[in-house]
């Protein structure tokens, strides 16, 4: 919980907004197997932050740009 729940550094900026959304689990899904066409797709759509804090908070890598 340290690092993922309240306190964690992404919680303390308030920028877990993925985490309740139902849709997440299919985000989730796509970073383990389809990475980088999910940072494609995401790039210009929505902030940045609201994927790598998810990606942060799942354990997943952003692809090198």
């Amino acid at each position: 919980m340290r690092t993922h729940g309240p306190g964690s550094a992404p919680a303390a900026h308030g920028r877990y907004a993925l985490v309740g959304q139902p849709e997440t689990l299919v985000v989730c899904e796509r970073m383990e197997t389809a990475r980088l066409l999910l940072y494609g797709l995401w790039e210009g759509q929505l902030e940045d932050t609201l994927l790598d804090d998810l990606a942060y908070s799942w354990g997943a890598r952003r692809p090198a740009r």
